[in-house]
């Protein structure tokens, strides 16, 4: 599997942006996709992830301000980031899990000025 991140940028606080995420499989055939994101100096967190089912959930940092969605007939996943704050500044990247094996696509740094 592989994943292609896009959408990053530069933005003020209060924006937003929306992150894409290609996958080279069919998105039916994935049970799990997720959005990490690893700013300077600190470890990779989860910030949002969905699941078989539509099934969704977000770390307390982003609840309310971020949303993942998938589009199957585009084998995309989303990242709709609003209300952008300076702490969202980092790379973003779009993860999978699948058959024993983590992907992880390239990653895309949002920067967010305050």
């Amino acid at each position: 599997v592989q994943l292609q991140a896009s959408g990053g940028g530069l933005v003020q606080a209060g924006g937003y942006l929306r992150l894409s995420c290609a996958t080279s499989g069919s998105i039916n055939n994935i049970n799990f996709l997720a959005w990490f994101r690893q700013a300077p100096g600190k470890q990779r967190e989860s910030v949002a992830v969905f699941t078989v089912g539509g099934s969704t959930s977000y770390s307390d940092s982003v609840k309310g301000r971020f949303t993942i969605s998938t589009d199957n007939a585009k084998n995309t996943v989303y990242l709709q980031m609003n209300s952008l704050k300076p702490e969202d500044t980092a790379v973003y990247y779009c993860n999978t899990f699948l058959k024993g094996t983590n992907y992880w696509g390239q990653g895309t740094l949002v920067t967010v000025s305050s």
